[in-house]
Formats: structure tokens, C-alpha cells, sequence
């Protein structure tokens, strides 16, 4: 073993020794060493790493490294277990057992990631293009019929995936109060099928705004099919340049691609974009642990300017845009069964993938929902829902109404026919 072979693999073992694994990894090194980190309990996982780069960069920059080799092949699990290793990995992670060395690096890097995440909109747009223009055959595979790439809401622990997602836009449209004729505004409309829900079912008139050529083309085609273009505006806009009233404002899953240099003006323009007894529904995932940077892998392959928020950097800003917190709900482990079922459904179409794209790609994918379902279910992160208006006294001063109102409106939600949303496989 060369000199600075020797000394990667004794900095690999110092960083595994350190973390606190409840369970036992095996690790067959480069030169076919074999070694044991964590205690002696169930769960057991073995990996495989293929070569000194992969060791090396494992050392310098884990998070990314480890995802990297996964999708290249360089690092292989034992009965492809990705799940156990991130599980295990996660739940022995702490800052504190890191090297005062990775331990600064990792503060450099949540500075740099709220820099990095000035996402003015030349760049807003670029970043949604890298992930949500992609074929939408891609989309349609794993997500529900209506095309909902957000947290679903289960109820019932038994919904299939579509009724989850048809309560999810139940339970936010009763939050919002929607009476027929209001002015709505999504911001972040995907391939708009909440705004086609609350214009067919609740008799708004819905402005849907999007960053995605792609998600604004196929909203409209499904508001044309559904004979809903009256009711429905969907336009190629960012949120700062819009100047007029809505009554009602729902923003769902946009939350995470603003940025933390810019959520003062997220914030102040719901404020300003919303009419005086207006309400506004802000659906985001957030963290309840301080501050950190966003995944380095994730950032470079699935989402370019994405970041997490914690609820201490949104807070100053709701504060500061004027508006009243009427409540907040913690929708705890809704994200992580959904994207269980949507693994379900993307693996359900493995050959699919390998004629269209390739086994790097299909690895790829699956770290991402697999990595994304593990941090909801171990690492502090949730979905919240944050009802805002003007008045203290917009909505009723307790929850009962939502769940008075709601099971109607969910059960017309479940049995209404989607707009269009899929295509077949030509695309």
C-alpha cells in the first residue's frame, strides 16, 4: 500500500469508528481488507468499494461521494440494501463526531449553499428546467394520475396514492375557505392539478404560475380537455413580477427552490399579492433541527438551488411580512409513505428505464426516493403548512371547520375524473 493509500484508508477508518451505527457495516476495502464498524446488533449491511479514487473521495466529501459511487457501480451493497446503509448511516450521523476539519467544512458549506441559492430569475428558471423538464413519461410512471410531485396526505393509512393526493388538495382547499367566483393564486402550479381541482370542483378562477416550459404547456393542454380555460390562466412567470389581488394565495412544494436570501421577499410578496381578507396555504418541507447545508448530491444531480429551510430562517420572515400566522400544521411521515409509493412505482417500470435512459440513471433515481424517505422518517424533516392572512379573524379560531367542511370536499375530490395529465410512452 502506498504512502497515501495508507493514509486514506486510516482516515476512512477514524471517520467510521467515530459514528455511533446501532448495527454492524462490513467494509471490503480496495486492497480485499476486511473490516467491521459499529456494534455487534442487527441490522447488518456489507458494501464493497471498488477502488482508492472512490475510498479517497468517500474521505474528502462523503455525502456526495457516497451517491456517486452508488449510481457509478464503485460502491456496492450487499443484496443492493441502499436503504439499510443510508438508514444506518443517518441515524449514527452527528456533527459532533465528525473531525473538527469536516465539521468546519460543513459550516463553510451551509454559508456558501445560502450565497450559492441567490436565485434571481434568470437562475430560478434554469435550476426548475434541470429537474422538471424532463420527459414527462418519466412523471407519469411513478406519480399519481393528476400528476402530483408533492407530500400526499393519508388520512387513512390504507389510501392508495391517488386518494392521498385527492385529500391532500381537499385538505388544503379547506383551509383556504374557497367559495365560487375567488381569485386564486398558485405559485409553483406543476403540471397544474391543483389548480384545475379548486376551478372545476370549488368554482374558482385560478392563476397558475410555473418557471417549467414544460409543466405550462401540459397545464394548459389539461385545462383545454377539461373545458376549464375560463376558469384557469396558466402563465411562464416568476413570483416577484406579478402586481395584482388575489383572494385566496396557495403555494405547494415552491417553497424549497426560493432560497434563504430570499424568503423576505417570498413572504412580503404573498403579503402584497393578497387581498385583505385573503388567505394564503404555504405547503414546504422543512426542518425542525438548526440550520445545515443541503445534501451536496442532491444539490448537483436532482435539485441545483433547492435548500431545505429551517423553521428558524422562516420565522423572521413571516414576521416580517406583516401577515398573521393562523396555523401551522406538522404533516409528520405523510412525505415519507409517499415516496414509498412512488419507488414502488418507478421500480415497477424497470425495463422501461433501461431501454429509455441506462442502469446509472435507474441508480440515481432510486438514491434520491430512497435517500428522500430516510431523512423523513430519521433526520427531523416534515412538511408543514402554514395558513397566513391579514386578519386574525379570516379563517374560524379553531380547526374545527376544517374537518367539518373537509370530508365532503375530500370525497368529491376522490370521485371527480382528473384533468388529462399522462401520455403514453411516445413522448
Amino acid at each position: 500500500m502506498t504512502g497515501m493509500a495508507a493514509m486514506w484508508d486510516t482516515v476512512f477508518d477514524r471517520m467510521l469508528s467515530r459514528l455511533e451505527l446501532p448495527g454492524l457495516v462490513h467494509v471490503t476495502l480496495p486492497d480485499g481488507q476486511q473490516r467491521a464498524y459499529g456494534n455487534d446488533t442487527e441490522p447488518e449491511i456489507a458494501l464493497r468499494i471498488a477502488d482508492g479514487e472512490t475510498l479517497r473521495a468517500l474521505c474528502l466529501r462523503p455525502d456526495l461521494a457516497l451517491g456517486e459511487a452508488y449510481m457509478d457501480g464503485r460502491l456496492t451493497i450487499e443484496g443492493d440494501d441502499l436503504e439499510g446503509l443510508l438508514r444506518l448511516v443517518t441515524r449514527g450521523r452527528a456533527d459532533r463526531h465528525l473531525p473538527a476539519w469536516a465539521r468546519l467544512r460543513q459550516r463553510l458549506r451551509l454559508v456558501m449553499q445560502r450565497w450559492l441559492a441567490m436565485n434571481d430569475a434568470r437562475r430560478a428558471r434554469a435550476n426548475v428546467a434541470h429537474h422538471y423538464d424532463l420527459s414527462d413519461a418519466l412523471y407519469s410512471r411513478f406519480l399519481d394520475a393528476d400528476m402530483q410531485y408533492s407530500c400526499a396526505y393519508f388520512a387513512d393509512p390504507e389510501m392508495t396514492l391517488e386518494q392521498a393526493q385527492a385529500a391532500k388538495k381537499a385538505h388544503i382547499a379547506a383551509k383556504l375557505q374557497i367559495e365560487p367566483g375567488m381569485r386564486v393564486l398558485d405559485i409553483g402550479c406543476g403540471w397544474g392539478g391543483m389548480a384545475l381541482t379548486l376551478a372545476r370542483d370549488f368554482g374558482a378562477h385560478v392563476t397558475g404560475i410555473t418557471l417549467s416550459q414544460n409543466q405550462l404547456k401540459r397545464a394548459r393542454a389539461r385545462a383545454a380537455e377539461a373545458g376549464l380555460e375560463a376558469q384557469t390562466d396558466f402563465r411562464l412567470l416568476d413570483y416577484r413580477k406579478l402586481r395584482e389581488r388575489f383572494d385566496r394565495i396557495v403555494s405547494v412544494g415552491m417553497l424549497e427552490h426560493v432560497g434563504v436570501p430570499h424568503y423576505d421577499v417570498y413572504f412580503r410578496q404573498v403579503a402584497d399579492l393578497l387581498a385583505p381578507q385573503g388567505v394564503a396555504l404555504i405547503h414546504t418541507i422543512a426542518s425542525g433541527a438548526p440550520p445545515r447545508p443541503q445534501s451536496a448530491w442532491i444539490t448537483k444531480y436532482i435539485f441545483p438551488g433547492g435548500y431545505i429551510p429551517a423553521l428558524s430562517e422562516l420565522a423572521p420572515a413571516i414576521e416580517g411580512s406583516g401577515l398573521w400566522t393562523l396555523d401551522i400544521e406538522v404533516l409528520r411521515l405523510h412525505y415519507a409513505t409517499t415516496l414509498r409509493h412512488w419507488l414502488a412505482r418507478f421500480d415497477a417500470h424497470h425495463e422501461e428505464w433501461r431501454r429509455r435512459y441506462d442502469e446509472r440513471f435507474i441508480r440515481m433515481w432510486r438514491f434520491y426516493l430512497i435517500a428522500s424517505y430516510v431523512t423523513f422518517e430519521e433526520d427531523h424533516q416534515s412538511v408543514y403548512q402554514f395558513q397566513l392572512a391579514h386578519r386574525p379573524d379570516a379563517v374560524p379560531i379553531t380547526r374545527d371547520y376544517l374537518y367539518r367542511g373537509e370530508g365532503p370536499a375530500r370525497a368529491q375530490a376522490e370521485n371527480a375524473t382528473p384533468a388529462p395529465a399522462r401520455q403514453d410512452a411516445a413522448e
